[in-house]
């Protein structure tokens, strides 16, 4: 497996490789629901945490570890997703790290971002696409369910979240053979958004 950074896109998103030409326009996404930070992430960029998360983010970006994506609707950074834990020896990747702006919840933007990127994965030689989400994260335990990935277990006290909270994290994941099915159902989800 060997993931590149590379842009991806569909009818509905763009994913650009996050740079500081996105910074503001994300603070500004991020800055749209300081609710969600508080509850159900592990860090924070709402605020004063934004420049620190940046900073972290990009640090990673740098060293490879992660390929952070800017999640781009109509030109406009709506929030973004990554490539994370890359291990191309074993043929893993997982993908997260996701945020969206609340008003592009909900629509054709989370499954297009999920289609180029698991694309991407497949066609780069992953043998195994992970999902790892807090527990109580109802709405994206929902929505990895609906992308088609089997939820393998929960791994109880998983780490200690940005304010404190212990989380359990529910582990999902979409295997190479699982992917043609996978797309196809993606594919003809995407095509009934108008």
């Amino acid at each position: 497996m060997k993931i590149e950074t590379q842009v991806l896109e569909n009818r509905f998103v763009r994913l650009e490789p996050m740079s500081e030409g996105w910074r503001e326009e994300l603070r500004a996404a991020c800055e749209a629901d300081p609710e969600t930070w508080a509850r159900l992430y592990p860090f924070s960029w709402a605020g004063e945490h934004f420049e620190p998360t940046w900073k972290m983010l990009m640090g990673d970006v740098a060293a490879g570890r992660t390929i952070g994506q800017a999640v781009v609707v109509d030109g406009t950074c709506v929030g973004l997703t990554c490539f994370s834990s890359i291990d191309n020896a074993n043929g893993v990747v997982e993908i997260g790290g996701t945020y969206y702006r609340p008003d592009q919840r909900g629509g054709p933007v989370n499954p297009s971002c999920k289609r180029l990127m698991m694309g991407h994965a497949f066609e780069s030689g992953a043998r195994r696409v992970v999902y790892r989400v807090d527990a109580i994260n109802t709405r994206s335990r929902a929505a990895v369910t609906k992308l088609g990935a089997t939820e393998e277990g929960i791994l109880r006290q998983d780490r200690v979240t940005w304010t404190g909270r212990i989380r359990d994290t529910v582990i999902f994941s979409i295997l190479a053979d699982e992917w043609p099915g996978v797309r196809d159902r993606l594919d003809a989800r995407l095509s009934a958004f108008g």
